[in-house]
């Protein structure tokens, strides 16, 4: 079982009382004097977030109250695992098994820390699986989102293209998954262009990382990840501002390869490929220019808008790949524009959706599984905006209005009509500390798009 979460109780297992506030004076009615007194001269309100801390007999912990709202979501208990003192500590009365199994993974996904560079001594507190969760899936999800906050975490320097590729490598083995990385000027010859393009003046190559596992007679799912494990901007540099947060532009590489996960953990019943170009957006003599043109493995030109828009220039050529063998679902995660965080903040990825079903099933997964996605067009409108007088289309239109969208659009040119597909935007940061969602990496939708993998091909689980 994950740390932190215990299979049965110990001796010494405080009982953890979930209160609303209107389920307060209920409580405070049916205890005892002196434990309503206490809680009284406490100030305890039930708020959400709120605990109250009752002593025993022998000066040790004899229950905690915890506040909760009318809805108990996977972030209700995530504030107590670092601020109650290290023990065991188990959940008093009977929770639904879709209740049970969420706050069981946010009490998991509130211990996460990354140590790579600096050790901590923090202590946690331990929860009791309750009754009816599902240990296997808490289990699962926690170690897919700790590997993607462990990857968006990591600089570049640990973190680069060969780094990336090793990543996938120890996740393909550890699942008897085939794994395949196409290096350098062997993106040429095999008529990847783009990403040799992007990725070419950095020291460390270029490569498109591909993972393939399952069942050939199972349905063809395809991941693609944005892989950008610095971006400079290119020779349209970036601000030193712009670049402090860079490490994390692999970040749609790191939800591909931690969907993966999931998917194999689980055995779900799909056959499954994933792509990540990763490339550094570095500056040097051969660096890519504005206003080049440069071929794509679709075979649509591209003249260059702006070397800053480089994350849609490699995920082109490795949509046309994925797309290339007609899957049953292709969906792909970067984090791709500021756009979109414009307009939703770091909270909601935006979702782009060539298909209102899948659209509407995965934000309905999102709601579900308090893993939240907003929907926006492919305003068929703006298309003309990626019109170029000299080539095909240009990667970053003026104007600067609409750019998500705008994107996805671009993107859209690599996909088939009657493929079904569904582009994630997102930001895979937190920007700050709260319950169960510490400052830094964070890994968003996989919830959510996993429970739409298993309901649309099954589970074996």
């Amino acid at each position: 079982m994950t740390a932190h979460l215990l299979t049965a109780p110990a001796a010494d297992t405080v009982a953890l009382t979930l209160l609303t506030k209107t389920g307060l004076d209920a409580w405070l009615a049916a205890a005892s004097p002196a434990d309503a007194a206490w809680v009284k001269r406490l100030g305890f309100k039930a708020a959400p977030g709120a605990t109250a801390l009752l002593p025993g007999p022998d000066g040790q912990i004899a229950r905690v109250l915890a506040g909760v709202g009318e809805r108990i979501d996977i972030w209700s208990l995530a504030g107590l695992p670092g601020t109650l003192p290290a023990g065991s500590y188990a959940i008093e009365g009977d929770l639904d098994a879709d209740t049970a199994t969420a706050v069981a993974t946010g009490w998991v996904l509130a211990t996460y820390q990354f140590t790579r560079y600096k050790k901590s001594t923090k202590e946690f507190a331990s929860l009791v699986l309750p009754a009816k969760a599902d240990g296997a899936a808490v289990e699962r999800f926690a170690k897919a989102a700790f590997l993607v906050r462990d990857l968006v975490n990591t600089p570049c320097e640990d973190m680069g293209p060969p780094q990336l590729a090793e990543a996938a490598q120890k996740l393909a083995g550890e699942f008897g998954a085939t794994f395949n990385a196409i290096v350098g000027d062997d993106l040429l010859a095999q008529n990847y262009p783009m990403i040799h393009a992007v990725g070419r003046a950095a020291a460390r190559a270029p490569r498109l990382i591909d993972l393939r596992w399952g069942d050939a007679s199972h349905p063809l799912v395809t991941l693609v990840g944005k892989g950008v494990c610095f971006d400079t901007g290119g020779l349209d540099i970036k601000p030193s501002s712009g670049m402090l947060l860079m490490k994390k532009d692999m970040g749609g590489g790191a939800h591909a390869l931690g969907l993966a996960r999931l998917i194999m953990e689980a055995k779900l019943p799909v056959r499954l490929r994933v792509l990540v170009p990763a490339v550094e957006n570095s500056i040097a003599g051969n660096a890519f220019r504005p206003m080049d043109i440069i071929p794509t493995r679709k075979g649509l030109t591209v003249e260059i808008g702006n070397t800053d828009a480089e994350g849609r220039l490699i995920l082109c050529d490795a949509l046309a790949e994925a797309d290339s063998e007609k899957p049953a679902l292709l969906l792909d995660f970067a984090t791709l524009t500021g756009a979109a965080r414009v307009a939703l903040g770091p909270d909601l990825p935006a979702l782009f959706s060539n298909n209102d079903e899948l659209a509407a099933d995965i934000l309905a997964a999102g709601a579900a599984k308090d893993d939240p996605l907003w929907r926006l067009p492919l305003w068929q409108g703006y298309r003309a905006q990626l019109d170029s007088k000299i080539a095909d289309l240009n990667n970053a239109p003026s104007g600067g209005m609409a750019g998500a969208i705008t994107a996805a659009l671009y993107l859209e040119q690599f996909v088939s009509k009657d493929t079904v597909w569904a582009h994630v935007d997102l930001f895979a940061w937190n920007p700050s500390n709260r319950p169960g969602r510490p400052e830094g990496g964070e890994a968003m939708t996989l919830r959510a798009m996993f429970d739409v993998i298993a309901k649309r091909f099954g589970s074996k689980q």
